[in-house]
């Protein structure tokens, strides 16, 4: 019987669940149980008020209980929001959040990777974009938007198709002569895909199109100058345009603004990401909706288990339209 006074130990919440102590374990670390078993263990710590003491189980099992995320910043509301999610999926599984921006600097973002070799974290997920990152074979990571190597999974939402979403959108709002427009990096990565699964979608529906593709360090007023250069006795060669982001969307429909042009009745445009400006209120703008909050699900499971070399190189998970008052209704 627990003494008066003291706190609560995984042994009193087996007893007040009737369960094995195995069992606490389990749904203290996240792992699966049959549901009437988690249920009655999470009762059971509700009622006794137990606490994890994560110091303890981390010498016990030389873990931490910790994991780093690696992002470039969280101004950036598409970041702010993968963030959030990364940080719940982590704390319904008792482990801690270790939040890096990087500010895309490739010398942080190796400094990082090395935490692990210290043994101040348990795994690493990453967002990054130095063209030399090493990961050791046997440093927990996993990778966001980019494949690193065989070794290391890799967890996107499915551009490819997310361009062709969009072009087909377009068409089928009427568009005939449309743009693709994107800021990215020079490396290989799974957001490069949205261009070409948006010239397949314009192939497709036959429609017309122009693209202009500028580096992440390039100065945005280019939008505005190709804009302006396409534009013939008051008119704009465009009746559609499909944005890399939701950001680069909300600028361009600024620059056609400043040019006299009306969004959507001129000219429709589409953005990625599926970006709100608070939770409860609505797209900045028509976009292709990312599962952030399974992407973020997806690399916690990953990264927490044990065989990582098991795991697929690549996963791509669906993404959608949703509207968000840049296009016609």
């Amino acid at each position: 019987m627990r003494k008066k006074g003291s706190a609560p130990t995984m042994k009193d919440v087996a007893l007040e669940a009737d369960v094995a102590l195995g069992t606490v374990s389990k749904v203290i670390n996240g792992l699966p149980v049959r549901e009437p078993y988690r249920l009655k263990v999470e009762a059971a710590i509700e009622k006794l008020n137990y606490q994890v003491n994560a110091y303890a189980q981390g010498l016990r099992s030389n873990r931490t209980n910790t994991i780093a995320f690696l992002i470039p910043n969280t101004t950036n509301p598409f970041f702010a929001q993968l963030t959030h999610h990364m940080n719940l999926s982590l704390t319904r599984r008792h482990y801690r959040m270790l939040l890096c921006c990087t500010e895309a600097n490739p010398d942080l973002e190796q400094d990082y990777i090395s935490l692990v070799k210290n043994n101040q974290v348990d795994g690493i997920i990453g967002l990054t974009y130095n063209p030399t990152l090493h990961v050791d074979e046997s440093t927990p990571f996993v990778s966001i938007d980019r494949s690193l190597s065989p070794h290391i999974p890799c967890i996107a939402s499915d551009n490819f198709a997310g361009g062709q979403i969009a072009a087909e959108k377009l068409s089928e709002l009427g568009c005939r002569h449309v743009a693709f427009m994107r800021t990215g990096s020079s490396l290989t990565n799974e957001p490069n895909k949205r261009k070409a699964g948006f010239e397949n979608g314009c192939l497709l529906h036959g429609l017309t199109y122009e693209m202009l593709l500028l580096n992440d360090d390039s100065d945005p007023i280019e939008f505005y100058q190709f804009l302006k250069a396409h534009v013939s006795d008051e008119k704009l060669a465009f009746d559609g345009i499909f944005c890399a982001t939701d950001m680069i969307a909300f600028r361009i429909k600024t620059y056609l603004e400043q040019l006299g042009f009306h969004v959507p009745e001129d000219v429709q445009l589409i953005g990625y990401d599926g970006v709100r400006v608070f939770p409860e209120l609505d797209y900045v703008c028509s976009t292709i909706v990312q599962p952030v909050e399974d992407i973020a699900e997806m690399c916690v499971e990953f990264v927490l288990q044990e065989n990582m070399a098991t795991k697929p190189p690549l996963i791509c998970l669906p993404v959608h339209y949703a509207y968000g008052g840049t296009t016609k209704a």
